[in-house]
């Protein structure tokens, strides 16, 4: 069972190391590691050329935006899985991986999607709590209705069931992308582990509003606008509760 591990970057020297550090340090040996970069101008490609030799693949070129940069990478991949971990972000353990694949093998068949939890950290990684959107028992696509449920960097799916990324949605098309993987998945597995440290970066007021209109047109997309229009009343009022509490 191989995974291929794909980082993203641009300009990510601050944070590069400790992903890289992460990736190298497990136990688990069928691991392919994929480093594509937008063509850094900060000292990023000094770190990825430092930890050459345990990278599978790695580039630095332009591209047109992270998305681009994923889709670059999916192309380059072989492993049965994929599994994106962005600069900043790492795995719990060394250990972790090597944990996962027991867990896995004592089922019949592989399955096509891989999920579990998510911690927050900051900075300096130490961990802040657990992502608020919590992964539910058993997930399905039509669950995501309700919002990205786990965390892309918790989500790992069959190299085979994974489409490109749709470059139309430039801020949400990692959502888009694991719901096409759910409707194509025949089997989630709900790991009961926690996937990732994830790196908490703050967004401009302007970017997230983009977001959210984004994320709003993929939910009518695949759940209907009524149906969406009907949440979005309910997540206003989880939105007030959670700030007056």
């Amino acid at each position: 069972m191989k995974f291929s591990i794909i980082t993203v970057t641009y300009n990510a020297a601050e944070y590069l190391e400790r992903t890289v550090l992460s990736v190298l340090s497990q136990s688990y040996p069928d691991i392919e590691y994929l480093i594509i970069d937008g063509k850094s101008t900060d000292g990023t490609i000094d770190i990825v050329r430092q930890y050459e030799a345990g990278i599978s693949y790695w580039c630095s070129e332009p591209d047109q935006g992270l998305y681009d940069a994923m889709n670059k990478g999916l192309r380059r991949a072989t492993g049965d899985y994929v599994w994106f971990l962005n600069a900043g972000d790492t795995l719990p353990s060394s250990d972790l991986i090597q944990t996962l694949v027991q867990k896995i093998g004592k089922r019949k068949r592989l399955p096509d999607v891989i999920y579990g939890d998510t911690a927050i950290v900051n900075n300096t990684g130490q961990i802040l709590g657990m992502r608020h959107l919590r992964p539910p028992k058993k997930l399905t696509w039509k669950k995501f209705a309700w919002g990205m449920l786990v965390c892309h960097q918790a989500f790992i799916a069959k190299r085979n069931i994974s489409p490109e990324y749709d470059l139309s949605y430039p801020l949400c098309a990692d959502y888009d992308w694991c719901i096409r993987v759910m409707k194509q998945a025949h089997s989630l597995y709900n790991s009961r582990l926690i996937l990732c440290h994830f790196l908490e970066a703050g967004i401009s007021s302007q970017q997230r509003k983009a977001s959210l209109q984004e994320r709003y047109a993929i939910m009518c997309k695949y759940y209907g606008t009524f149906a969406t229009r009907m949440r979005h009343v309910w997540f206003a009022l989880r939105y007030l509760f959670r700030t007056h509490n």
